[in-house]
């Protein structure tokens, strides 16, 4: 099956209320500073807002849904969407009450980003889900998804969910269907499931190689399935810093992800970051939509405080060297 992707590429925004790393001081977020950042990123131009997701995490983090609702409230023009959702940690069918109730509460601006982490095994523990079945967890869970997502009476029986019949969930997502459903993923099995039932692929840490090459795995896995060619959304996590040169831009970049993944990032960020001056950045998001990303979601690295000024710089100087790709 050929992708049917669309031209246009769109700008979106990672974290809301997640701290990023190192900062000094007690964190204790605030109404006004959440609205304010909505605010910022919609005023600034952005096409979208994504938060992240994790039980357990080697710094602060919050439930991604519950953000997303708090935001859908302050902008009603930007996409709000989950990069990622780990739905293995959960229950498919709270979750899908979860996910239309916020689907309604967004007027339907969502986007459900899927996945199974795994970085963590502790979190997995404390959830008492075994480690090694959160692929299958993650493929039975958007089954379950998506029946009740239908608006219909469910019954489901599977490996890991059920027995139950007949169960009704109203009302249905806002969008018909419900939201779109993107899968994260980096090997072969994940990309195979991403072209099973993914309606789109969501990436972070692989060059534009590793993604046009993981786009070609995901369309031979939908014909294979026998699904018909229709629209696909591609997205990238795309870890970036704006500075005055490529090194500082590397340091600070290094600094923060080494704290956040609590190991040393500095040669997965060479490789995989957008680092540097505006016009830096701007080529390398162009080498992502040339290997077929139509959303980058920009993890703008660097410390709390920085955080506006990273906004708005991406915003005034990088931006309009994206434009033509924008143009629709």
């Amino acid at each position: 099956m050929d992708l049917v992707l669309g031209s246009d590429l769109r700008i979106g925004i990672q974290t809301i209320h997640r701290r990023t790393e190192p900062a000094p001081g007690l964190w204790l977020p605030t109404i006004n500073e959440l609205v304010a950042f909505v605010e910022l990123v919609d005023q600034c131009g952005y096409d979208s807002l994504w938060v992240g997701d994790h039980i357990s995490f080697p710094v602060p983090i919050f439930d991604p849904l519950l953000q997303l609702a708090q935001a859908g409230v302050v902008s009603r023009r930007l996409t709000l969407g989950t990069s990622v959702l780990l739905l293995p940690l959960r229950h498919p069918t709270p979750v899908a009450k979860q996910v239309t109730t916020l689907d309604h509460l967004t007027e339907g601006r969502l986007i459900l980003g899927v996945g199974v982490g795994g970085e963590f095994p502790k979190e997995y523990a404390a959830c008492d889900v075994p480690h090694n079945e959160r692929g299958a967890r993650l493929a039975e869970g958007v089954q379950v998804l998506r029946k009740f997502f239908s608006g219909e009476p469910v019954s489901h029986k599977g490996r890991f969910y059920g027995p139950f019949e007949d169960v009704p969930m109203r009302p249905p997502p806002r969008q018909l269907g419900g939201p779109p459903i993107w899968f994260a993923g980096r090997n072969e099995m994940a990309l195979r499931r991403v072209g099973q039932l993914g309606d789109g692929y969501l990436a972070y840490v692989i060059t534009p190689d590793m993604y046009r090459t993981a786009l070609e795995t995901i369309a031979v896995a939908a014909d294979a399935a026998g699904r018909s060619p229709g629209p696909f959304g591609t997205g990238h996590l795309l870890f970036t810093r704006l500075d005055n040169s490529y090194q500082t831009a590397l340091d600070r970049a290094t600094e923060t992800l080494s704290v956040r993944y609590a190991m040393d990032f500095r040669r997965a960020a060479a490789k995989y970051c957008a680092l540097g001056k505006p016009e830096q950045v701007a080529e390398r998001i162009r080498e992502f939509h040339a290997a077929g990303v139509r959303h980058v979601v920009l993890d703008l690295l660097g410390r709390y405080e920085e955080r506006r000024q990273q906004i708005e710089w991406f915003a005034a100087k990088t931006l309009p060297l994206l434009r033509d790709l924008r143009a629709g």
